[in-house]
């Protein structure tokens, strides 16, 4: 299946944090012709593994899970109120129409509701609603009513545009951190499909990054590899307003290596590596900008006795919204960077541990 078509079903599928079902489905039907094993974990982490000729172990991650909400309350008018599941920007929620999902599998829309201005005063125009004040409109008059229709409080909910292609090779839609990482680590398998590996491929598709890495910590204590690699949709920040020094990454521009974010500092032999590999096979790259963000990696590289760890990331516009931006030559580029890394394995860099 072409890159686009993959993305399009991971973007379109629900998966907020700790909710993750259904795009895990989709994973594990697009992956298993690939992998000898695949398991799903107490948490719900989808494992899949690749076996080698040897006893190393290199991990791939990507986080399934998107930023969403969860109903906290609901009023005697039939009004939702909602709390964040990850972090989002409360600029840019009100007037959304969302996607709920029922206790039963059913999905309801709504739509988060906010005063229009023709009633606020001009303090009020200017400034941010907070999420507390915000409520979603289900179309219920009562709290009876929205019973009746099988929401209640617990459920989760995201706001929902579907994927759509802006121009050739450009594409838009939600949750593409981390689906992007998702697509090049699924790609990633399938090109390797019939390769004579010299390590141990294990594919970590993980939940709860957005709300704590709490995926990406559980599995690396299982799989306890010898190296890891975190796939992530990054932050693409080249647009009007932001100097370029401040920019973490750029559209365009090929995946962008870490050398250090908020939660890890990348051993230089590994971004050496990385380094080796994208210029002997002539991929473009870029550094992201330290120390923007943070990733499931700040959590591996802190399992057990430690794992040396990394991260490759796809530039992505508007993260944290349901409208984030994807240059496919991006997406591309970083698994054939990703692909020819494997196949350069296990050298200097990735050693047996006693």
């Amino acid at each position: 299946m072409e890159s686009i078509d993959l993305l399009q079903q991971l973007s379109d599928a629900f998966g907020v944090a700790g909710f993750e079902d259904e795009v895990r489905g989709q994973i594990e039907t697009f992956i298993s012709p690939y992998v000898d094993e695949l398991r799903t974990d107490t948490l719900g982490n989808l494992i899949a593994t690749r076996r080698g000729n040897s006893d190393l172990t290199l991990m791939l991650d990507a986080h399934m899970d998107e930023v969403g909400f969860m109903v906290k309350w609901i009023d005697n008018n039939g009004y939702l109120r909602f709390t964040p599941l990850g972090g989002w920007d409360e600029r840019i929620i009100p007037g959304h129409r969302v996607e709920i999902l029922s206790r039963s599998g059913e999905k309801h829309c709504g739509v988060i509701g906010s005063a229009p201005p023709h009633i606020l005063t001009a303090k009020q125009r200017k400034e941010p609603i907070p999420i507390e004040k915000m409520f979603i409109d289900v179309g219920g008059g009562s709290s009876q009513e929205v019973a009746d229709m099988g929401l209640r409080i617990g459920d989760p909910l995201t706001i929902h545009y579907p994927f759509t292609k802006l121009r050739e090779g450009y594409v838009t839609g939600k949750a593409f951190d981390d689906r992007v990482g998702c697509v090049a680590m699924i790609q990633t398998a399938c090109q390797l499909a019939s390769a004579n590996l010299n390590v141990n491929l294990v594919f970590a598709f993980v939940i709860g990054e957005e709300v704590g890495l709490r995926g990406a910590r559980t599995a690396a204590y299982q799989i306890n590899p010898d190296l890891a690699l975190a796939l992530e949709g990054t932050i693409g920040a080249d647009m009007p307003g932001i100097p370029e020094e401040n920019q973490p990454v750029r559209l365009g521009h090929g995946p962008a290596i870490t050398v250090a974010d908020s939660g890890i500092i990348v051993s230089p032999k590994l971004i050496k590596a990385l380094e080796q590999t994208a210029e002997r096979e002539a991929i473009p790259y870029q550094y992201k900008l330290p120390t923007y963000g943070g990733t499931d990696a700040s959590a591996i590289h802190l399992t057990r006795e430690g794992i040396m760890a990394g991260v490759l990331s796809i530039p992505c516009r508007f993260i944290h919204s349901p409208t984030s931006t994807v240059r496919l030559n991006d997406l591309e580029n970083t698994i054939q960077l990703l692909t020819h890394f494997i196949q350069d394995l296990p050298g200097a860099l990735l050693q047996q541990r006693s």
